[in-house]
């Protein structure tokens, strides 16, 4: 009896990885998005065992109790959301694998919850980090130019950015060919002044090379090679220290500036100066509009705090004069 959990564990992992190959191989889930599958799995996995049971057998009722366990912990809604998401997704997966005859996934509800804004950055922000990073010197300056204006101007996510190859410039480097989710591709057009900022790195871009050549071969692949990361090139995490660092010279507050929050920046920007939804959806890589959409709605957020704050009918309210 004592090997029962092991072996519910066991069992629990194996059909966890089958449905991971599955995404990675028919949807072409990325990385992240499998690790997040496996740890939300995993959670669920652990809260199926409290009650002695396994994902495979597991009943509608069991699943009602982990989520409502997600939610007794004080979890966010969205957190439960996305667990549910993934269920459906596991069992949508069994069922067509022949593993299980039905979907006990299917009648669970997801938790209601407000819809989320994105964080943007105004257009003086954004300004007042280039003007702190044209300040920057040497080697490392240029680099980190050449990133912000790639991440602003093409509104790249943070992965598809550090991992550039020095190959994507095509078209005479006038714009840049990214793939994206899913493996979609898509071309972004670009600015000049990214264009000059590439330029003016990549006279210096040598300086980011290992000076081991055994490794110099992989990393000399991506237009931001890195002398100490596996991979070879730029991580995420230490392009979120030079923005932080940049952030910080640029007097604002780290901790409301990260790579997603300047692609949001680049969004909302682009629709306020008159761009049409489809063109950002595109150069987003956006598979579905609905996506951009949450875009519109940050404008009209805007939109309506401008009237409240600046509209003369609204100050006139305020003072009693009116109303």
């Amino acid at each position: 009896m004592s090997d029962a959990p092991s072996a519910r564990r066991s069992q629990d992992r194996t059909l966890i990885a089958l449905f991971l190959d599955m995404m990675a191989a028919e949807r072409g889930a990325a990385a992240n998005t499998l690790d997040a599958y496996r740890r939300d799995l995993m959670d669920v996995a652990g809260r199926l065992s409290g009650q002695g049971v396994e994902l495979e057998s597991a009943t509608t009722p069991n699943l009602e109790t982990v989520l409502a366990g997600i939610a007794a912990d004080g979890l966010a809604a969205s957190t439960a959301a996305r667990r549910l998401s993934a269920i459906k997704r596991f069992y949508r997966f069994l069922l067509s694998d022949g593993v299980r005859t039905d979907n006990p996934a299917t009648p669970l509800r997801a938790p209601k919850q407000g819809r989320a804004l994105p964080k943007i950055l105004s257009e003086a922000d954004v300004d007042a980090l280039f003007t702190a990073a044209a300040d920057l010197p040497g080697p490392a300056g240029a680099r980190t130019r050449a990133l912000m204006e790639l991440l602003y101007a093409g509104g790249l996510r943070v992965t598809e950015l550090v991992s550039l190859p020095l190959g994507a410039f095509v078209r005479a480097e006038r714009c840049i060919q990214i793939t994206g989710k899913g493996g979609r591709e898509r071309l972004v057009p670009l600015t000049e002044a990214a264009l000059d900022a590439v330029a003016a790195y990549k006279a210096v871009r040598e300086a980011h090379l290992p000076a081991d050549k055994s490794k110099a071969g992989k990393a000399g692949r991506f237009l931001f090679p890195s002398r100490t990361a596996k991979g070879g090139h730029l991580t995420r995490e230490r392009f979120a220290q030079i923005l932080g660092e940049l952030t910080l010279a640029a007097g604002m507050d780290p901790t409301k500036v990260s790579p997603h929050v300047l692609r949001h920046a680049f969004a909302t920007h682009l629709l306020a100066r008159g761009a049409d939804l489809r063109s950002v959806q595109m150069l987003l890589g956006h598979a579905d509009v609905s996506t951009t959409q949450i875009y519109t709605h940050v404008l009209d957020e805007r939109l309506k705090s401008l009237v409240q704050s600046a509209h003369p009918l609204a100050r006139r309210g305020e003072d009693g004069s009116a109303g």
